[in-house]
């Protein structure tokens, strides 16, 4: 009897070593690939007005009069603060940056246990920081990368980007594979580089994912159609990878994440997130840029007003609010 509990007492203590090395083997796996997609950016853009002399340049000012950003708030992930996320989805060229195929904002504040989520149009028209240029949104990557790209969106919507998310298109249907795919609602049917979207309930690879986000020409709603799409393969991807809890699918996620993605989000707040924040988000928001579209000098770009502009602004300030702590 002594020698079967020896055993089992043996087999069990194995048993547990096992586990306690497998976990430490994905900790470090994690880490590994944290560290493998962090690349940080730049605070802030110097105008190109102000580097002829090399004089402190004025902070610039937003369409709707107030000051922009021009760096980026530190972050508490300790206590639980809200912070916004700009996701840049990019296809890229060879021997070519590409473009923001999309760009999505997320604010989260796990305080009101959502995360509000808006498309901000590739065709908006606006200031191009640390280019000199008015010109098409999306072209801010194209002409200085990641940094130009959030600056300028700061500068568009008066508010401060607290990280960024860059995800390589390609990449982006890879990772929803490892996810096994997404469940998404089709407004009607359309066929898309030789894919056929039935209207209703889809279950999407990540291929078809790719393909149902891409379309514009033929859906009514021409660009906010296709947005929304965006913004919908985005909810889906972002609650299944907040239910992630099988070890293999972790590893699939986590050899697809380092090839496509980077982001200025440290391994250490990464570990908070999942820790302190995932389980309070309830639900995801989603909201349009309202505007127009407007032909200037042959070139066709969607018009948001500065009152538009202000009312994204404070939807972004009254959805980050914190409560006032008695």
């Amino acid at each position: 009897m002594k020698k079967w509990i020896v055993i089992s007492t043996v087999a069990f203590s194995v048993l547990v070593l096992g586990a306690a090395s497998y976990g430490v083997y994905i900790y470090e796996t994690v880490k590994s690939t944290a560290n493998q997609i962090y690349e940080a950016r730049d605070p802030v853009v110097v105008p190109v007005s102000s580097q002829k002399d090399n004089r402190a340049a004025p902070a610039p000012t937003a369409g709707n009069g107030r000051t922009s950003p021009t760096a980026t708030p530190a972050v508490n992930m300790d206590h639980k603060e809200p912070f916004t996320v700009l996701v840049l989805g990019v296809d890229q060229r060879a021997h070519d940056r590409g473009r923001s195929d999309a760009m999505i904002l997320l604010a989260v504040n796990p305080e009101k246990q959502k995360i509000l989520m808006f498309n901000i149009p590739r065709d908006t028209r606006t200031e191009i920081m640390g280019h000199g240029t008015t010109d098409k949104i999306n072209h801010a990557y194209a002409f200085g990368g990641v940094n130009m790209s959030v600056q300028t969106v700061e500068h568009f919507l008066d508010y401060p980007i607290n990280y960024y998310v860059k995800v390589n298109m390609e990449g982006f249907a890879k990772i929803i594979d490892s996810l096994g795919g997404v469940n998404v609602n089709n407004p009607f049917g359309f066929q898309y580089e030789g894919h056929n979207f039935a209207k209703g309930e889809l279950t999407l690879n990540g291929s078809e994912a790719l393909a149902f986000s891409r379309m514009r020409y033929d859906d009514p709603r021409g660009d906010m159609g296709r947005n929304a799409r965006q913004r919908e393969i985005l909810k889906q991807v972002i609650q299944s990878a907040l239910k992630v809890s099988n070890i293999l699918n972790i590893q699939s996620v986590l050899n697809e994440v380092g090839d496509s993605v980077r982001t200025d989000i440290t391994f250490d707040d990464m570990k908070s997130f999942i820790k302190d924040y995932r389980s309070d988000i309830k639900s995801i928001d989603q909201v349009e840029i309202q505007g127009k579209g407007e032909m200037i000098n042959g070139i066709w770009y969607y018009m948001v007003s500065a009152d538009e502009q202000k009312r994204v602004h404070q939807m972004l300030e009254d959805h980050v609010q914190k409560k006032a702590v008695p």
